[in-house]
């Protein structure tokens, strides 16, 4: 087998565990289910990981870099003002919610909650991932804080936690609901609050990239 060949391999299988973990949940999900999906064999499999849980602190390591790229390159990003920032990301998580619900909920989420209590690894892995996309939101808000509600006691980092606190429960609401419509009306409910919590009006033609 090439390098390459062995790359391609590992690569498959991270992708192939993202998907089957977000769809059939951590515990519930087999070395033999990945491999399917991946289409390589399980002796493929074990070249690279020697468990399922080595698996699981790689694919949380692929996920973070992936999305991270994907979040990097968003247009909100272009906007001057912080606070369009802010709302720019949410119509972006609005824009991705595309697929199946195993395509746009969040593996990290999904592996937090179940092995917390479990796999202490697998839960810091998680947390780390998790806490550093609060903290790319919050320097946003701090900057937009500033501008508009420089005497306000809250911490950006609090408001940081609760957008994502908002949209991991909302991916949770779309797996018992079968469908994205609730995380749609819970982002509208979180632009809605930024737009109050910085004290400007929401102007519902406000562009949006």
């Amino acid at each position: 087998m090439t390098t390459e060949t062995r790359h391609e391999s590992k690569t498959k299988l991270l992708d192939a565990a993202q998907h089957v973990i977000r769809a059939k949940g951590y515990a519930a999900t087999t070395v033999d289910d990945i491999c399917h999906k991946a289409g390589v064999t399980k002796g493929s499999f074990f070249h690279h990981f020697k468990s399922k849980d080595e698996l699981a602190l790689a694919v949380i390591a692929f996920w973070g870099t992936m999305w991270g790229d994907v979040f990097a390159a968003a247009p909100y990003h272009q906007q001057e003002d912080p606070l369009e920032r802010l709302l720019g990301y949410l119509d972006f998580r609005k824009e991705i919610l595309q697929g199946e619900l195993a395509d746009y909920t969040c593996l990290i989420g999904t592996l937090v909650q179940e092995t917390y209590a479990t796999h202490p690894d697998i839960r810091e892995a998680c947390a780390q991932g998790m806490f550093a996309h609060v903290a790319e939101l919050a320097q946003d808000v701090e900057a937009a804080k500033k501008l508009y509600a420089p005497k306000a006691t809250w911490s950006a980092e609090s408001v940081g936690f609760f957008m994502q606190a908002a949209l991991q429960g909302s991916f949770i609401y779309a797996k018992a609901k079968q469908g994205p419509g609730v995380i749609r009306e819970n982002i509208e409910h979180l632009r809605r609050y930024l737009s109050l919590l910085f004290g400007q009006p929401l102007h519902t033609n406000r562009k949006r990239k």
